[in-house]
Protein backbone atom coordinates (compact mmCIF):
# COMPACT_ATOMS: atom_id res chain seq x y z
CA UNK A 1 0.00 0.00 0.00
CA UNK A 2 3.37 2.68 0.70
CA UNK A 3 4.60 1.69 -2.85
CA UNK A 4 1.11 2.56 -4.56
CA UNK A 5 0.52 5.91 -2.39
CA UNK A 6 4.47 6.55 -3.00
CA UNK A 7 3.72 6.11 -6.82
CA UNK A 8 0.24 8.11 -6.79
CA UNK A 9 2.19 10.94 -4.89
CA UNK A 10 4.72 10.92 -7.70
CA UNK A 11 2.38 10.63 -10.37
CA UNK A 12 0.38 13.94 -9.36
CA UNK A 13 3.88 15.38 -8.96
CA UNK A 14 5.14 14.68 -12.61
CA UNK A 15 2.12 15.89 -14.11
CA UNK A 16 4.20 19.31 -13.95
CA UNK A 17 6.44 18.27 -15.46
CA UNK A 18 4.80 16.51 -18.61
CA UNK A 19 5.44 19.62 -20.98
CA UNK A 20 9.32 19.30 -20.99
CA UNK A 21 11.29 20.15 -24.05
CA UNK A 22 13.58 17.09 -24.23
CA UNK A 23 11.97 14.09 -25.76
CA UNK A 24 13.72 10.89 -26.27
CA UNK A 25 14.66 8.11 -24.20
CA UNK A 26 16.93 8.17 -21.58
CA UNK A 27 16.77 4.72 -19.95
CA UNK A 28 20.38 3.27 -21.20
CA UNK A 29 20.53 0.46 -18.63
CA UNK A 30 16.89 -0.81 -19.56
CA UNK A 31 16.43 -3.97 -21.53
CA UNK A 32 14.83 -4.91 -25.02
CA UNK A 33 12.02 -6.44 -23.16
CA UNK A 34 11.46 -3.71 -20.89
CA UNK A 35 11.80 -0.81 -23.44
CA UNK A 36 9.08 -2.99 -25.41
CA UNK A 37 6.77 -3.34 -22.43
CA UNK A 38 7.00 0.20 -22.26
CA UNK A 39 5.99 0.75 -25.40
CA UNK A 40 3.22 -1.55 -25.26
CA UNK A 41 2.11 0.55 -22.13
CA UNK A 42 1.78 3.47 -24.09
CA UNK A 43 0.42 2.35 -27.11
CA UNK A 44 -2.40 0.48 -24.71
CA UNK A 45 -3.29 4.32 -23.20
CA UNK A 46 -3.02 5.72 -26.58
CA UNK A 47 -5.90 3.54 -27.53
CA UNK A 48 -7.95 4.43 -24.64
CA UNK A 49 -8.20 7.87 -25.58
CA UNK A 50 -7.75 8.42 -29.56
CA UNK A 51 -9.02 5.55 -31.60
CA UNK A 52 -6.10 3.22 -33.92
CA UNK A 53 -8.53 2.89 -37.08
CA UNK A 54 -9.27 6.54 -36.64
CA UNK A 55 -6.00 8.44 -35.45
CA UNK A 56 -3.19 9.34 -37.56
CA UNK A 57 -0.15 10.20 -35.46
CA UNK A 58 3.13 12.46 -36.68
CA UNK A 59 6.60 11.50 -35.31
CA UNK A 60 7.68 14.81 -33.96
CA UNK A 61 11.44 13.36 -33.04
CA UNK A 62 13.69 11.04 -34.52
CA UNK A 63 13.35 7.09 -32.72
CA UNK A 64 16.23 5.41 -33.17
CA UNK A 65 16.33 3.68 -29.67
CA UNK A 66 14.60 0.89 -28.85
CA UNK A 67 11.77 2.76 -26.89
CA UNK A 68 11.37 4.10 -30.16
CA UNK A 69 11.34 1.27 -32.49
CA UNK A 70 8.85 -0.70 -30.80
CA UNK A 71 6.78 2.10 -30.23
CA UNK A 72 5.89 2.50 -33.74
CA UNK A 73 5.65 -0.89 -34.77
CA UNK A 74 3.05 -1.74 -31.56
CA UNK A 75 1.23 1.57 -33.07
CA UNK A 76 1.33 0.40 -36.35
CA UNK A 77 -0.11 -3.50 -35.54
CA UNK A 78 -2.90 -2.02 -33.21
CA UNK A 79 -3.82 -0.05 -36.57
CA UNK A 80 -2.79 3.72 -36.19
CA UNK A 81 -1.49 5.47 -39.53
CA UNK A 82 1.84 6.70 -37.92
CA UNK A 83 3.96 9.12 -40.46
CA UNK A 84 7.81 9.03 -38.92
CA UNK A 85 9.71 11.42 -38.24
CA UNK A 86 11.74 13.97 -40.58
CA UNK A 87 13.58 16.98 -40.13
CA UNK A 88 12.04 18.74 -43.23
CA UNK A 89 8.57 18.35 -41.34
CA UNK A 90 10.30 20.98 -38.49
CA UNK A 91 11.38 23.30 -41.09
CA UNK A 92 8.45 22.94 -43.44
CA UNK A 93 4.58 23.08 -41.56
CA UNK A 94 2.99 23.49 -44.60
CA UNK A 95 3.34 19.63 -45.09
CA UNK A 96 1.57 18.61 -41.78
CA UNK A 97 -1.57 17.81 -42.05
CA UNK A 98 -4.86 19.17 -39.80
CA UNK A 99 -6.15 16.52 -38.94
CA UNK A 100 -2.68 14.62 -37.95
CA UNK A 101 -1.82 14.75 -34.02
CA UNK A 102 1.86 15.13 -33.46
CA UNK A 103 3.48 12.72 -31.16
CA UNK A 104 6.47 13.08 -28.79
CA UNK A 105 8.08 10.90 -25.69
CA UNK A 106 10.25 11.17 -22.86
CA UNK A 107 11.10 7.60 -21.07
CA UNK A 108 13.76 8.94 -17.89
CA UNK A 109 14.16 8.08 -14.86
CA UNK A 110 13.67 9.97 -11.84
CA UNK A 111 16.25 10.53 -9.32
CA UNK A 112 19.31 8.73 -8.96
CA UNK A 113 20.47 6.08 -10.79
CA UNK A 114 19.43 3.70 -7.85
CA UNK A 115 15.98 5.09 -7.20
CA UNK A 116 14.04 2.63 -9.48
CA UNK A 117 11.74 5.23 -10.49
CA UNK A 118 10.82 5.59 -14.35
CA UNK A 119 8.71 8.00 -16.07
CA UNK A 120 6.81 7.61 -19.34
CA UNK A 121 5.82 10.69 -21.23
CA UNK A 122 3.56 10.73 -23.79
CA UNK A 123 2.63 14.36 -26.06
CA UNK A 124 -0.14 13.92 -27.94
CA UNK A 125 -1.06 17.05 -29.58
CA UNK A 126 -1.59 19.69 -26.97
CA UNK A 127 -2.27 17.13 -24.37
CA UNK A 128 0.34 14.97 -22.25
CA UNK A 129 -0.16 11.86 -20.55
CA UNK A 130 2.61 10.86 -17.39
CA UNK A 131 2.77 7.36 -15.87
CA UNK A 132 5.55 6.74 -12.96
CA UNK A 133 6.66 3.12 -12.97
CA UNK A 134 8.56 1.71 -9.87
CA UNK A 135 11.33 -0.98 -10.46
CA UNK A 136 10.98 -3.64 -7.31
CA UNK A 137 12.74 -6.91 -6.83
CA UNK A 138 13.21 -7.47 -10.58
CA UNK A 139 9.09 -6.43 -11.53
CA UNK A 140 8.28 -3.13 -12.59
CA UNK A 141 5.21 -1.89 -10.77
CA UNK A 142 2.80 0.87 -12.73
CA UNK A 143 1.57 3.35 -11.03
CA UNK A 144 -1.64 6.10 -12.50
CA UNK A 145 -2.00 7.27 -15.69
CA UNK A 146 -2.04 11.47 -15.32
CA UNK A 147 -3.46 13.62 -18.20
CA UNK A 148 -3.19 17.34 -19.13
CA UNK A 149 -5.05 19.39 -21.54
Amino acid sequence: MIKLTLLAVAALALAGCATTSQYGNYLPSATMDQQSWFASEAVKQLARRWPPAKTRLELKQATPDAFGIALIKGLRESGYSVLEFSPKQIEDPSTTEANILPLRYALDQIGSDDANIYRLTLLVGTESLTRPYIEQNGSVIPGYWTHKE
